[in-house]
């Protein structure tokens, strides 16, 4: 409806209204034309930002003589704006847009947050929230009846509190796939999430209150962080998260873990300790072992792989031993860090990317190199598919994932004749082929799992310091 159309409803003086968006399906206003901006009850009001749009997250109690229902609610933040109330006082407000609901016609209104807790009304109905859409009778109250406080049954002050956590994603990229698909999951639960760029944190270090920083804005009041280290940024990104394991917040994957999943030779050796079957792989500092760490894989045709390298990058096939010699010797002569690997040819272009939360693997699909190429990944055009995997292939990537120390991973492995070989164990798995090949939801699963585990982490008792 427009505001030239004729008002379709009548409204008392005072009126029982639902914020479906803020899920309030019942709060009594007071209908006040004298005011031109609504507003509503809110404590702890804490302003945030997903890393696409800016939003506002505070707690209300509703009904005033319902103490014990406290809800907490999030919503997109329009504006902040200097309030004047009918005593006269000035007020910087936060201004949030959200449906308003009387009776059953819905339209949408900004309002503004104060504290009103005080007060016999939570929420405050002006007029431009009301103009062309309801007519005031101001002999009338309660036109369209009285909302039950029953509505609000299923909703106690420790379950609202209980439920709702604090979630820092570190990650430079907010609107790619993953970082976008992890808010829409934590949202979707009522936590309040906020996307911290990696590179724009600073820390200082002391012995009894190590701190983070976005500008002079300390990072404060996190339940949990799930890290997005770009490889780029591995140094500064796990210094980063031990910062806030240090400041005793849960983190989804640890700095430890993902220091190892990194380092792609400390890795093959935690995982050939712990028994976990792999391709065949070499490693030499010297030029003249170059003959040496072709034949200890089985010769060509065989992967010479550098360390440093992402998203197939870095990742060559070498078909003869002259072609490995030489491409062993050119990156050598680039000061390179480098594996030779033996080269599984029954895999035919293709490999299974494995998503293990905890000690389940909740997602599987099998990528398979494009024409003229045998690298998998789907940066490098890679076609992929949901597929069922093994007993064995699940056990065996979830202990790869145990013995990096990591509770969320992508593992890839290659199936060969003498059953699944891991190539690697990726600490910050991309969810979009994932997703898009399964059909399943992998950030709520994600969501699901952390939510689990950072609740049970703060409803721990801090430990008493000796005296």
């Amino acid at each position: 409806m427009s505001d030239n159309d004729i008002p379709s409803i009548v409204v008392g003086w005072e009126e029982w209204l639902a914020l479906p968006d803020l899920a309030l399906p019942a709060i009594k206003a007071k209908v006040d034309t004298g005011a031109k901006t609504s507003s509503l009850h809110a404590f702890m009001v804490e302003p945030y930002s997903t890393g696409v749009k800016d939003r506002v997250r505070f707690g209300i109690h509703p009904l005033p003589d319902r103490p014990d229902i406290e809800v907490y609610c999030s919503a997109d933040l329009i504006d902040r704006r200097e309030i004047t109330s009918s005593n006269g006082e000035a007020e910087l407000r936060y201004i949030i847009s959200t449906t308003l609901k009387v009776a059953d016609e819905e339209w949408p209104i900004e309002i503004s947050l104060t504290n009103r807790e005080g007060m016999n009304y939570r929420m405050l109905l002006g007029r431009t929230a009301i103009r062309g859409r309801a007519v005031v009778d101001p002999e009338s109250s309660c036109v369209h009846g009285e909302l039950s406080a029953d509505l609000y049954d299923e909703i106690t002050r420790d379950a609202a509190h209980s439920n709702n956590l604090k979630i820092g994603i570190l990650s430079r990229e907010p609107n790619n796939y993953t970082t976008r698909r992890l808010v829409e999951a934590a949202e979707s639960r009522g936590h309040l999430v906020e996307v911290v760029n990696t590179t724009r944190c600073s820390m200082t270090m002391t012995s009894r209150k190590p701190k983070i920083f976005i500008g002079d804005k300390p990072l404060i009041g996190f339940d949990a962080i799930i890290p997005r280290i770009g490889a780029s940024v591995t140094f500064y990104g796990m210094a980063l998260v031990r910062q806030f394991e240090m400041m005793g917040i849960y983190t989804l994957n640890g700095s430890q873990g993902i220091g190892a999943s990194r380092d792609k030779l400390y890795a093959h050796q935690l995982l050939a300790r712990a028994g976990v079957d792999m391709p065949v792989t070499a490693m030499a500092h010297s030029p003249d072992d170059i003959k040496h760490m072709i034949k200890a894989v089985g010769n060509a045709p065989l992967i010479v792989k550098l360390l440093e390298g992402t998203q197939g990058r870095g990742v060559v096939l070498a078909e003869t031993q002259k072609a490995a010699e030489s491409v062993i010797g050119a990156f050598r002569g680039l000061k390179a860090n480098l594996l030779v690997q033996e080269f599984i040819k029954e895999s035919g272009g293709s490999d299974i990317r494995c998503l293990v939360i905890g000690n389940k693997v909740v997602g599987s699909m099998m990528r398979t190199a494009a024409d003229g190429d045998f690298r998998s990944n789907l940066h490098r055009g890679g076609a992929a598919k949901g597929i069922r995997i093994t007993a064995q292939e699940r056990a065996t990537a979830v202990k790869a994932t145990r013995i990096l120390g990591l509770k969320l991973a992508g593992v890839d492995m290659l199936r060969s004749k003498d059953g699944p070989k891991v190539l690697e164990v990726n600490s910050s798995p991309g969810l979009e082929g994932i997703e898009r090949a399964t059909g399943g939801d992998i950030a709520g699963a994600i969501m699901e799992y952390l939510q689990k585990y950072a609740r049970e982490k703060r409803k721990r008792p801090a430990r008493k310091k000796k005296t």
